[in-house]
């Protein structure tokens, strides 16, 4: 079997709202192979970056286009094509959209692996630990404290254990903080798992004043207070807070993730398998488990994403919970003509081969972006 084409559909809502969400639009790989397989995969980035990184042509041995590598090659030696990406993207690469295209590229992979020897992505990891993760509810906060208290309502009401609310407008004001903060544990009680997604806004000794200020209202964690790169602030923060401490997001690299762990000392390692693909993403978690951390996805794009990650966490001893998105963009929610479920407040694992979940194309090609 060989790959005759890979394809990179960059799809976007009519009307973007100016904010941090990152389900308002996607980048979506298509890998043919002469099989008459098809795999699929996502990158959460620059859309039109990773795109390019895909289409670009041979430039010289370490600076070439991701597709022009992959076309005629067998698209069940995963390790080895991930070997021979980064190598020849060494010039420009070695991180960021690079290895986001890597990783959304490896995901179509393991899904033509799985569909062509017939076993589902998790079996392909080692076997399912779990046939099912429990979610929590992902939210954008809403720019007025009500509006953003009935989401949290909804998210109960829907069967979830747990919630988060993340970026703007918080993180501006303490005073405002607060008020978010406490309206938020008073909707929903003290039984539901309530995550803090700061969104980069503090310093490291903002964080620790605010980690004291929130300690009555019992956050199961505190995410990304601090700028992706600042290890040595997460150090300062990790040994200072009552709370757990999550980030990773922005992450490609298990070096970079060793270390987030090592010298920012994070308590949740946060793995967005559009970001790191199935090659690394099982590294880090090893990596994670052998420092005694806890592992969680992230996940604010499409169905994609979920059924990737899900077959993830559910490979692995060490995952805590699953985030799953629940913006209302048309891209995020109606992607996938056989979505992940989401019943009862958990994830249950797909059966069928590669990921278990298939694009439709009619919003594809609604969204294309030419």
């Amino acid at each position: 079997m060989r790959i005759t084409q890979v394809e990179a559909f960059y799809l976007r809502l009519p009307v973007i709202e100016q904010r941090t969400d990152s389900s308002q639009d996607a980048l979506i790989i298509k890998i043919t192979t002469d099989a008459g397989i098809v795999g699929w995969g996502e990158v959460d980035g620059c859309p039109s970056v990773v795109k390019a990184i895909i289409d670009a042509p041979y430039s010289h041995t370490m600076v070439t286009g991701l597709k022009s590598l992959l076309i005629g090659e067998n698209p069940l030696d995963t390790a080895r094509l991930w070997a021979k990406m980064y190598r020849a993207t060494i010039f420009y690469g070695r991180g960021g959209a690079v290895l986001q295209a890597m990783a959304g590229i490896d995901i179509a992979l393991w899904d033509i692996k799985g569909k062509a020897l017939g076993k589902s992505i998790v079996d392909l990891l080692g076997g399912a630990i779990r046939d099912r993760m429990r979610v929590y509810s992902s939210n954008m906060f809403q720019f007025e404290v009500s509006d953003t208290v009935d989401r949290a309502k909804h998210a109960v009401d829907t069967g979830h254990t747990g919630v988060k609310f993340g970026w703007e407008p918080f993180g501006k004001n303490e005073a405002m903080d607060l008020r978010y903060v406490e309206a938020i544990r008073t909707a929903i009680g003290d039984d539901v798992d309530f995550m803090l997604d700061v969104g980069l806004a503090w310093d490291a000794k903002t964080t620790v004043r605010r980690a004291q200020l929130f300690e009555p209202y019992k956050l199961f964690w505190i995410e990304e207070p601090l700028h992706s790169d600042d290890y040595a602030g997460y150090g300062k923060v990790s040994a200072a807070c009552s709370q757990y401490i999550a980030a990773g997001e922005q992450e490609c690299s298990v070096v970079g993730f060793e270390r987030l762990i090592d010298e920012g000392g994070i308590d949740v390692v946060q793995i967005d398998l559009t970001r790191t693909g199935f090659t690394q993403a099982i590294q880090i978690a090893a990596y994670a488990k052998s420092r005694g951390r806890k592992v969680c996805n992230h996940n604010f794009t499409t169905d994609i994403n979920t059924a990737a990650s899900l077959h993830f966490l559910c490979a692995i001893e060490n995952a805590l919970v699953m985030e799953y998105c629940v913006e209302p963009g048309e891209i995020s929610r109606n992607l996938a003509r056989n979505p992940v479920r989401i019943a009862d407040g958990y994830a249950h694992l797909p059966t069928e081969p590669g990921l278990g979940v298939e694009p439709r194309m009619d919003i594809i090609e609604k969204f294309l972006m030419m």
